[in-house]
C-alpha cells in the first residue's frame, strides 16, 4: 500500500526523498509529504508532482523521511497526509499499514490531554511515541510498539537527534539500502536502485537504528541481530519507462522477455521435463501430493485458477484455489457445531487469528501454494503462516526477491519477471502462467501423468513461445482500433470456457482497473443462469473463443448473446473464419499448444484494457483508489 522512504547521509535529503517517492508512487498517490529535521513537514494532496512544486529548493538537512499515501483511515486531505508529528513537534513518523487498536490508544492519550488533528491511526502512533519520549527515541519507539496491534512499516526521526532514523516492521515490508554517501530505508527495493543494490531486509518484529555510516538491527525488545547484506538483481533501467507512454504498456510489451526469463535454465526440452531448482529439496513430497491448495488475491488468484486446470488435467493433481482473504477464516463443521464461532472465541483469539488456517485441516499429503507478485500481500502471507503453524508444506510463486512470502515459504519459484510498476499486473500474470506450465510439466513427468512425448511437445511449445509473442506484438493496431469503439460503452461482459473461463475474469478485472467501466465475467455456460438478463445493445460481450475442444460450445454461447442484440467482440485463434459472420468484431491470436493458449490470449485482453483506459483519459499506471502492493488486510 503506502510508500515510505528515508535517507540519512552526507547529501541534501529533500531531492533524494522526492526521487524515492516518485519511484514508490504506484504504492499510493492520494497524498504525499516529507519531513527534514529542523523544518516543518511539507505535505500535499494528490500526486508527487504536487509535493515537488511546494518543496523549497534550499530546504537544508541531510536526514529525512517521506511518504506517499493510499488512504485507509480518513480521506486524502492535508491533515491526514504523512508525516505526522507528536504533540511537541519534535518527533515525526511515516507509516505503512494499519494500527488496529488505535481507537483504544487514542482514547487513552486523549484522557491525558493529548489532542489530535487528523483521522488517521498513524497520528495516534506518532503521539504515543511522543508521550513515551524521555530523550531516548529508540526506547520510546520500542515501548510504543509493545502497545500496538496491527501492521506497520515505520520510519521515525526527531529534531533533537537529526542524524538518526529508526525503522521497524510488522507485516509491512522494510528494506535498508547501504550506499557510499549514506543509508536509506524504503518499503520497496526498487526505490533504492539509483543509490545502491546492497540491502538488508527486515523481518516481522524487527527494528533498525540507521545512521549515515551504520545500521543496527535488533528485535523490538532490543536483542541484537546479525544481518548480511543481500544484492538486488534488478537494474535501474527496469523501473524506467524507456520511451513508452506508460509503464503498463511497457510491461505488456515485455511479455516475450518475461517468458524467456521465466523459463531460462528451467526446460529440458529433449527430455520433456522442467527443472525448478527452488523446489528440488521437496520434489519427492511435491510429486506425491494428494492435494494442493492455491491461495492468492486478485490477478494472482486468476492465474491460480488457470493453473488449477493445468495441474489437474495434465499432472493429475487435485487442486483447490482459494481467495486468500477468505481462506484464512474458514472453519470446519465440527468446530461450528461445538460453538467455535460463539462466545468461546474471545476478542484476543479473534485478533490473533484463532479462526484462521488451523480450521483448514490438511488432508493426506497436502501443500499450500501462495501466488503473489509483491511477496507481501497481507492475506496471502497470513494464509501461509497459518499453514506453517499446522505443519503443512508451503510453496511460493513470487516475483519479488527477498520479499516476506519468498522468505517464509518452505520452497518456491521466483518469476524473474523484473519489477512491475504499473498498478494493474500484466507481465507478472504472464510469468505466473508460465510458471504454472513449468510446475505442471515438473509434477506430471515426476508422477507419470505426462508421457515423455507429451512433455517434449509442451516443452517445445514453451521454448518457442517468446518468438511467437514477439511476432504477434509487431502489429497491435487492430486492438487499438477496436478499443476506440468499445471505450464508448459503460458496461462489458467477458465470457470463456475451460482455461479461458478464469482468463475472462482476469480480462474483466483489467478493464475495471484501468478504465472504470463496469465489467463482469462468467464461464460461457453460466450465461443462461442469470447473467444474460443484463444484456442489451449497450452491454457488449468479449468472448474468448480459441479453437479448442470447447470451441463449438463457445460459439453456441455467442449465438445466445447475439440473440439479445448485445455487441460481441470475439478473440479467437488465427485461421478461424466462421466467427466473422456472427460477431461484430474479431481479434486473432496465434494458435499454440492448448496449455499455453491462455498466455498468449491474455495479451489482447491487456492491450484492450490499456487502450480503452487511455481513450477514456484514465492514468492507467495509477488508477483511482488502487495501490500496487496490498499490505493491509
Amino acid at each position: 500500500m503506502c510508500g515510505i522512504f528515508g535517507y540519512v547521509g552526507k547529501r541534501t535529503a529533500a531531492p533524494i526523498l522526492l526521487d524515492g517517492l516518485r519511484t514508490l508512487e504506484y504504492r499510493g498517490y492520494d497524498s504525499a509529504g516529507i519531513y527534514v529535521p529542523g523544518h516543518a513537514p511539507i505535505k500535499s494532496v494528490g500526486p508527487i508532482d504536487n509535493l515537488t512544486a511546494i518543496v523549497p529548493d534550499d530546504l537544508s538537512g541531510t536526514t529525512g523521511i517521506a511518504h506517499t499515501r493510499w488512504a485507509t483511515h480518513g480521506p486524502p486531505t492535508l491533515l491526514n497526509a504523512h508525516p505526522h508529528l507528536d504533540a511537541t513537534g519534535n518527533i515525526a513518523l511515516v507509516h505503512n499499514g494499519i494500527i488496529e487498536n488505535f481507537r483504544e490508544l487514542k482514547a487513552d492519550l486523549t484522557s491525558q490531554g493529548v489532542t489530535f488533528v487528523s483521522d488517521t491511526d498513524t497520528e495516534v502512533l506518532a503521539k504515543l511515541i511522543g508521550s513515551l519520549y524521555e530523550d531516548n527515541l529508540l526506547a520510546a519507539v520500542q515501548t510504543a510498539l509493545t502497545k500496538v496491534r496491527g501492521t506497520y512499516g515505520i520510519l521515525v526521526c526527531c529534531a533533537s537527534d537529526p542524524d538518526t532514523v529508526i525503522t521497524a516492521r510488522m507485516g509491512s515490508p522494510i528494506v535498508i539500502g547501504l550506499a557510499p554517501d549514506g543509508n536509506l530505508v524504503s518499503s520497496d527495493p526498487s526505490a533504492l536502485l539509483t543509490h545502491t543494490k546492497d540491502v538488508i531486509y527486515l523481518e516481522d518484529g524487527e527494528l533498525a537504528v540507521v545512521t549515515r555510516d551504520t545500521y543496527e538491527v535488533m528485535t523490538i525488545a532490543g536483542q541484537p541481530l546479525d544481518r548480511t547484506p543481500e544484492t538486488i538483481e534488478w537494474d535501474i533501467e527496469a523501473v524506467q519507462k524507456q520511451g513508452y507512454d506508460h509503464f503498463m504498456l511497457k510491461e505488456i510489451f515485455e511479455a516475450s522477455e518475461v517468458v524467456t526469463n521465466t523459463i531460462r535454465g528451467r526446460l529440458q526440452v529433449d527430455k520433456g521435463r522442467a527443472k525448478l531448482g527452488g523446489l528440488e529439496q521437496k520434489l519427492d513430497q511435491i510429486a506425491a501430493l494428494d492435494r494442493l491448495v492455491i491461495v492468492a488475491c486478485g490477478t494472482a488468484n486468476y492465474a491460480g485458477q488457470i493453473g488449477r486446470y493445468m495441474l489437474e488435467e495434465y499432472a493429475g493433481l487435485p487442486v483447490e484455489v482459494e481467495v486468500a482473504s477468505e481462506y484464512r477464516y474458514k472453519v470446519n463443521a465440527r468446530e461450528r457445531r461445538e460453538g467455535a464461532l460463539g462466545y468461546k472465541v474471545n476478542a484476543r483469539e479473534r485478533r490473533e487469528g484463532a479462526l484462521g488456517y488451523k480450521r483448514n485441516l490438511p488432508v493426506g499429503n497436502s501443500a499450500v501454494l501462495a501466488v503473489t507478485q509483491s511477496g507481501e500481500t497481507a492475506d496471502t502471507l497470513a494464509s501461509i503462516r497459518k499453514a506453517k503453524e499446522q505443519g503443512v508444506l508451503t510453496l511460493g510463486i513470487v516475483n519479488t526477491v527477498g520479499s516476506t512470502i519468498a522468505r517464509e515459504t518452505d520452497v518456491g519459484v521466483y518469476n524473474h519477471a523484473g519489477p512491475e510498476i504499473a498498478v494493474a499486473s500484466t507481465k507478472a500474470f504472464m510469468s505466473q502462467l508460465t510458471v504454472f506450465v513449468l510446475l505442471t510439466l515438473l509434477i506430471g513427468r515426476e508422477n507419470g501423468s505426462i508421457s515423455r512425448a507429451e512433455g517434449i511437445e509442451i516443452a517445445t511449445g514453451l521454448q518457442a513461445l517468446p518468438g511467437i509473442i514477439d511476432t504477434y506484438l509487431t502489429d497491435t493496431s487492430a486492438i487499438k482500433t477496436v478499443a476506440a469503439k468499445y471505450a464508448q460503452y459503460e458496461n462489458a461482459m467477458f465470457i470463456g470456457r475451460h482455461l479461458h473461463a478464469p482468463l475472462a475474469h482476469e480480462g474483466s478485472l483489467k478493464l475495471k482497473e484501468v478504465s472504470y467501466i463496469h465489467a463482469e465475467a462468467y464461464a460461457g455456460g453460466e450465461l443462461k443462469h442469470g447473467s444474460i438478463a443484463l444484456l442489451t445493445d449497450q452491454f457488449p460481450v468479449i468472448a474468448l473463443a480459441p479453437q479448442d475442444h470447447v470451441y463449438e460450445k463457445m460459439v453456441s454461447n455467442i449465438e445466445e448473446v447475439k440473440a439479445r442484440s448485445a455487441p460481441v467482440l470475439a478473440i479467437t485463434t488465427e485461421g478461424e473464419t466462421d466467427l466473422q459472420t456472427l460477431v461484430d468484431d474479431v481479434l486473432y491470436v496465434p494458435k499454440v499448444h492448448p496449455i499455453l493458449q491462455p498466455i498468449i490470449t491474455a495479451i489482447p485482453l491487456q492491450l484492450l484494457a490499456y487502450h480503452i483506459g487511455t481513450a477514456r483519459g484514465v492514468n492507467v499506471d495509477r488508477p483511482r483508489n488502487l495501490a500496487k502492493s496490498v499490505t493491509v488486510e
